[in-house]
């Protein structure tokens, strides 16, 4: 079962950086993958995690994009993966447990937002193919790996988004109901909590986390105006920084998933859903991500979770 969702008392914060959380950290004997790490908050997650001393392993779809981004970065490995293509999936896997070498932390940070109705080659619908699928293929793949290494962590980077829609499993790919993308970000952000609770059932620590909003190459499906709208850009186009709101830069949005991988204060508490550097506490509020705090209870309900791992394996193997 999940751990009780209450805030610990980190002696973090909105404003903490991934460099506050791991301040004085030695992590030259561990192993990380970090999905999405050549840009934004998983640039961020990398750069933090390798500052550290950690070998970081970064998958990605533009290679060329992602040695530009993590030059200088010397135990950083950049491999190639695309979250959409299951044969892209299990080469990387098979590649990863070639080596021998453990894995002790996989912070599963790549994602889509707001896109429009896309599906992958199988007839999946694209956020729950890249958000969810990709990254629970990616984990099951990785097994052998994950299971020896000690204090292994998988960490889930889901969004306040998730507060958009739960997961509807009797249409998860909208094959019968109108597509709405929001709707479908959120989707794909609840399993993103859901497949959390599940693989910390199953023995391997996991956690999920909102980091904040910053604007990065996620939200390239959204237009200035609508940015703007959102209140996330200035009239001039500029990113509005408000970390009390949410607001934050791409080293403060990634100080809750490096504390998710790393933090001995999380030790025997995984399955639960983080936010501003400590455990949220549960919500059933609507509202905006500057006014409202917490996990929507169906994000965490352990039923939900268990079903969505038995259709996931489903829909992996098929």
């Amino acid at each position: 079962m999940a751990s009780p969702q209450h805030p610990i008392g980190s002696g973090f914060g909105p404003s903490s950086t991934a460099a506050d959380v791991l301040a004085g950290a030695d992590l030259s004997d561990r192993f990380a993958i970090v999905t999405g790490g050549s840009s934004g908050i998983g640039l961020a997650t990398a750069r933090a995690l390798h500052t550290a001393g950690a070998a970081v392993v970064v998958p990605v779809r533009d290679r060329s994009k992602a040695t530009r981004a993590l030059a200088g970065l010397y135990r950083v490995e950049i491999e190639d993966l695309d979250l959409t293509d299951p044969v892209s999936i299990d080469a990387f896997a098979e590649r990863y447990r070639a080596t021998g070498r453990p894995l002790h932390m996989l912070v599963n940070s790549a994602g889509v937002t707001a896109a429009p109705l896309t599906r992958d080659a199988r007839g999946y619908e694209l956020h729950l193919s890249t958000n969810h699928l990709g990254h629970f293929q990616l984990v099951r793949r990785l097994w052998p790996a994950l299971r020896p290494a000690g204090g292994t962590r998988v960490v889930s980077v889901s969004s306040w988004g998730h507060r958009y829609s739960h997961v509807v499993f009797d249409d998860l790919q909208f094959a019968r109901r109108p597509y709405d993308r929001w709707a479908a970000y959120g989707q794909s952000k609840t399993a993103n909590i859901l497949f959390a609770s599940a693989l910390n059932d199953r023995g391997i620590q996991a956690f999920s986390l909102h980091p904040g909003s910053i604007v990065t190459a996620l939200a390239r499906f959204l237009g200035l105006d609508e940015l703007r709208t959102m209140g996330v850009l200035d009239d001039a186009g500029d990113p509005i920084l408000d970390p009390a709101r949410g607001m934050k830069t791409p080293e403060q949005a990634a100080a809750t998933q490096v504390w998710c991988a790393t933090s001995p204060q999380l030790t025997g508490l995984g399955g639960v859903y983080c936010e501003n550097v400590d455990i949220a506490p549960l919500s059933s509020e609507a509202g905006s991500p500057a006014t409202t705090h917490g996990v929507m209870p169906y994000a965490v309900d352990s039923e939900a979770a268990a079903h969505l791992w038995e259709v996931s394996e489903r829909l992996v193997a098929g």
